[in-house]
Formats: C-alpha cells, sequence, structure tokens
C-alpha cells in the first residue's frame, strides 16, 4: 500500500475502500518538522483511537505562510518518508493550504485527535468528524525549542560556538 499520498480523489477512494471494511478512521495534523519523540508518542496516542491513522502533514510552502522563511528545517519528502515509517501512521497527506479543512471535509474522520494545547473551538474540521480527541503532551519538547537550544549550544558567543 502507497503510504505518501498528495492527491485527494486518491485520498477519497482509499477512505472509501477502507469505510467498506469497517475500520475506523482516524485523522491529525501538523507540520512534523525536526521529528522527536514527543511526535511519536502523540502518534501512538492517536492511533490508538481507531484503525487507521492518516497524518495530514503540512507541506514545505505551508510551513513558510505558517512560521516564516527559515522553515522547515527538514523538507517535506524526508518529513514524509519519517512519518511514514512511524508504526501507528497507516498513511501521511501531504497538503499545500495553511489548515486541512478541505482534507478533513474529504476525509471525514470517525476521530479528529489535536494537542490539547488547542482549544477545541479552534481545532479546524472538528464539524466534519464523528468526534474530537485532544491529547495532553507527555514530554515538553517542540521543534521550536530544539531549534533554540542548537543555537544557544553552537551559534552564540558565550557557548564556543561560532555565530551565525
Amino acid at each position: 500500500m502507497v503510504r505518501v499520498l498528495r492527491n485527494l480523489d486518491q485520498l477519497k477512494g482509499l477512505v472509501e475502500e477502507l469505510r467498506l471494511k469497517g475500520k475506523k478512521i482516524v485523522f491529525t495534523n501538523g507540520c512534523f518538522d525536526v521529528l522527536h519523540a514527543g511526535h511519536a508518542d502523540y502518534l501512538e496516542r492517536a492511533k490508538s483511537f481507531g484503525d487507521f491513522l492518516i497524518v495530514g502533514m503540512n507541506s514545505d510552502s505551508s510551513i513558510r505562510k505558517i512560521k516564516g522563511e527559515k522553515r522547515p528545517i527538514v523538507p517535506e519528502d524526508m518529513r514524509a518518508k519519517l512519518l511514514s515509517s512511524l508504526k501507528p501512521v497507516d498513511l501521511v497527506f501531504i497538503f499545500e493550504e495553511e489548515t486541512p479543512i478541505e482534507v478533513i471535509k474529504a476525509v471525514r474522520p470517525d476521530v479528529l485527535v489535536k494537542g490539547a494545547d488547542w482549544p477545541i473551538e479552534k481545532i479546524v474540521g472538528r464539524e466534519f468528524a464523528g468526534r474530537v480527541e485532544r491529547i495532553p503532551f507527555n514530554y515538553q519538547i517542540s521543534t521550536t525549542k530544539i531549534v533554540e537550544r542548537i543555537v544557544e549550544l553552537y551559534c552564540s558567543k558565550t557557548s564556543g560556538g561560532t555565530t551565525a
């Protein structure tokens, strides 16, 4: 089975097949730039809500719109390869828009999963899901924190590193 898709019609066809087989579909999304233990834990727990986990992943251009020109750090093909190789992830769908609303409308997941840092009223696409689950983070880590730590250790004059 293909593990990474970009075509919404192909995704719709796959979802239709899964529903005919009685599979419970879970959807989550994110940038997943500089994959870390927090991501892995989050995805394991997201998968526990159903049979088939679809991860919507922001494309490079989408991330630049949201986070600025210096991001992503890891290109989308590499991020998709890493994500799709994780055991809980059944499929990665790369989307170009700033939000996954069109993907969620197409999938109409049984369960839509987001981090507990998202207030329910701000969760995009919640009206197209059977239910929404918010997952608290077990790891106090983020890509931004990782990047800041690298800069602190290797790029500041006080650390003995070189300046960027």
